[in-house]
């Protein structure tokens, strides 16, 4: 057992536990925050939003490590691992992410992202071999899977108006969070700000890239009018919740880290009422629940009474 790959030995079941409920608190109120700014943020470029949401994120990481002194540069092996994290939890949800929330509503687009913990579950017990699936666990993943059949399903009827190509790509954006969250787990003695810094430094690149070379350099004329939403999206919903996130991997591991996914659909739908005016129907609240019964049977499977 390594200090990167479990909570602390040193560490007692009670701060083991503030920990966790503390961090998990912070990481989903700051990231269910992001949905609302990128809906605020009008209708641009998902490449542009992309590249501002990395770029702002990346510079504002920057200036909290002038602010306590610590080196930027990167250090040997530190790119493959930047480049990595940069583009599964980085640029390439972000942009799906954007594109998704042109054709769904926020509160639908949290509650599939919610699927992620699922996921996460099913590539740890591949992995890792203290990760693997017990029959509780595998239960809580095919009953998520079912919750998200019941959010996505309509999708294959074309009356239905829920459009199946933002649908899906919330379910690649899932699958790419869930990926990066594992690779962190095989880092081994990484600081972890120093890879929330890469991250956003090789997120920022190829999405400006993309941008540029897919939509020109007057794709970025309309991120004037939008400068505080995308401001807000790239410090509150990234830069800090990133931070937080990727010291959470460090010490809980990939599946109990995860679990931000099970509390980030409340907070967004609570602010897509309270400031987009969305409406939840029955459907996506029973879809919601049963996605987010099955992960907390993933997530609460006697793990944290273990835990320290």
């Amino acid at each position: 057992m390594t200090a990167t790959s479990r909570i602390e030995a040193s560490d007692t079941p009670e701060l083991t536990q503030v920990f966790l409920i503390s961090n998990l608190l912070v990481c989903s109120m700051l990231w269910a925050t992001s949905m609302l700014f990128i809906k605020l943020s009008g209708d641009l470029n998902p490449f542009v939003l992309a590249a501002m949401r990395g770029l702002i994120g990346a510079t504002s990481l920057v200036l909290w490590f002038a602010a306590v002194r610590k080196g930027i540069l990167p250090r040997r092996r530190d790119w493959l691992t930047w480049i990595f994290l940069g583009t599964f939890n980085g640029w390439l949800p972000n942009v799906l992410l954007a594109f998704a929330l042109t054709q769904i509503t926020t509160a639908s687009a949290a509650m599939i992202q919610a699927s992620s913990p699922l996921i996460v579950a099913v590539l740890a017990h591949w992995f890792f071999t203290e990760e693997k699936l017990t029959p509780r666990r595998l239960g809580g993943v095919l009953v998520g899977f079912a919750g998200m059949g019941i959010l996505i399903g309509p999708a294959a009827f074309p009356e239905s108006g829920v459009s199946g190509s933002g649908a899906l790509a919330m379910v690649a954006t899932a699958l790419s969070y869930a990926i990066a969250n594992v690779f962190v787990r095989t880092v081994r003695h990484a600081d972890p700000a120093r890879l929330a810094l890469g991250q956003q430094f090789c997120s920022a690149i190829p999405a400006t890239t993309l941008a540029l070379v897919l939509s020109g350099p007057t794709a970025f004329a309309a991120v004037g009018d939008h400068l505080a939403p995308l401001i807000a999206l790239g410090v509150v919903s990234t830069a800090l919740p990133i931070l937080f996130f990727m010291r959470l991997i460090k010490r809980a591991g990939p599946t109990r880290a995860s679990m931000v996914g099970y509390l980030m659909p409340l907070w967004t739908a609570i602010l897509a009422v309270l400031f987009l005016g969305e409406h939840i129907g029955a459907r996506e609240i029973l879809g919601g629940l049963v996605v987010l019964a099955g992960v907390a049977l993933v997530s609460f499977s006697g793990r944290l009474r273990r835990a320290g």
